[in-house]
């Protein structure tokens, strides 16, 4: 990667006292007076419109259910493998429990989904089988990639556990164990956020935000918002930030160098570009996936964010990957002229609040969105996102 230092440049933006200045954290989004359930990232009403158009056969749904049953997730022979502690090295080296701990959470929601959509309790009863073998065993997350890990992981559980919880009428007697879960193995992980790559910290707080709405703990809710409003606005880049993109103040971000070092050694800043774009688009799709989550599951608890900067760095952010996802020839100026492509099927619930919620022009997005369709999963914390959020008007 090019890491220019460009000495004069921060000299003359020293003296002329242009250097990125930390954000300060805009106002935290309230917690709701009462949480809405089932409230992480899809609600009811998403749910009912997906339903009616599975039952109907109507496309691209019935393909993206069809895809989801037809998935290793929805198996109902899958067994369990939970541990007591899940040990993750950098790039899942170790990985003692990590692929489990991650597959068994998004089969968990792919079993409430298909409750829900098909009211065959053989699948409720599965979520709550893998729920509970989890919250039964599991006591911690360790080694280097421990944050992350339980950011992925407990983005997904409460998705599960939100629709189980407040959908399935046969009862769920160990939710209570599964709440003390997430209180005590999950959210002390992840509530403090991360100095690392962004998409860290923005994965952390899907999982706090969501475990705060399934928990009802405003506080926590609180706290993990006004982070992920601060790292939003660090993360994605819009002209009006000034001459340089905002900073995190713990980061210590104070040189442009610094800055420049940390958005992987891209020194020219234009709308759209993300932290990590010159690193690969896999992990920046990370990244724009958590802030679509998390500000889809902050509508549905009543505070809309995609009418703030949140909204417009999200818009900015999809359509500036999506059209180099597409093809489009990269400039010299731009990591290097060489960029490591692989958004992931991310693109979904943005595209749908964005555009066709907010009536925004998204051609990029649009045309990178119906292209992949149906969207599948990750196999790390995102799922079935045609299927939920598909052109959903709810």
């Amino acid at each position: 990667m090019r890491r220019t230092a460009l000495l004069v440049g921060t000299v003359s933006a020293l003296a002329l006292g242009l250097l990125a200045q930390p954000v300060t954290a805009p106002r935290a989004e309230a917690a709701p007076t009462t949480f809405a359930h089932p409230g992480v990232t899809v609600s009811r009403a998403q749910l009912d419109f997906a339903r009616g158009k599975v039952d109907a056969g109507a496309q691209p749904w019935k393909s993206a259910f069809d895809q989801l049953l037809a998935s290793k997730y929805a198996d109902l022979n899958r067994t369990p493998k939970p541990r007591a502690v899940v040990e993750c090295g950098s790039y899942s080296n170790p990985n003692y429990g990590c692929t489990d701990e991650r597959e068994d959470a998004i089969a968990a929601y792919t079993d409430a989904l298909a409750w829900y959509l098909t009211r065959d309790d053989r699948y409720a009863k599965k979520a709550i089988q893998l729920m509970d073998a989890w919250s039964a065993v599991i006591q911690d997350h360790t080694n280097s990639n421990a944050p992350l890990q339980t950011g992925w992981a407990g983005s997904t559980w409460p998705r599960a556990a939100e629709i189980i919880k407040y959908t399935y009428t046969g009862g769920w007697a160990n939710s209570g164990r599964f709440a003390t879960m997430l209180r005590t193995v999950y959210l002390p992980e992840v509530i403090n956020g991360s100095n690392s790559n962004g998409n860290w910290e923005l994965s952390m707080m899907e999982a706090a935000v969501g475990i705060s709405v399934f928990l009802e703990d405003k506080a926590s809710y609180d706290k993990a918002m006004a982070t992920f409003r601060t790292r939003t606005a660090a993360y994605v880049y819009l002209a009006s930030d000034g001459d340089l993109p905002k900073t995190v103040p713990s980061q210590n971000l104070t040189t442009r160098d610094k800055i420049v070092a940390y958005w992987q050694g891209q020194s020219t800043f234009v709308t759209g570009l993300t932290q990590e774009t010159c690193r690969d688009f896999t992990h920046t799709g990370y990244g724009i996936s958590a802030i679509s989550h998390i500000a889809e599951t902050s509508r549905i608890q009543g505070q809309d964010l995609y009418g703030t900067d949140v909204g417009e760095r999200l818009r900015q952010a999809l359509g500036f990957q999506a059209k180099y996802e597409l093809g489009t020839a990269v400039p010299s100026w731009l990591c290097g002229g060489s960029l490591n492509l692989g958004l992931g099927p991310v693109t979904e619930v943005g595209y749908n609040a964005l555009h066709n919620r907010l009536g925004i022009a998204m051609t990029n997005t649009q045309t990178l969105t119906q292209r992949n369709r149906p969207a599948g999963s990750n196999n790390l914390f995102v799922a079935w996102e045609t299927l939920t959020h598909g052109d959903n008007p709810a």
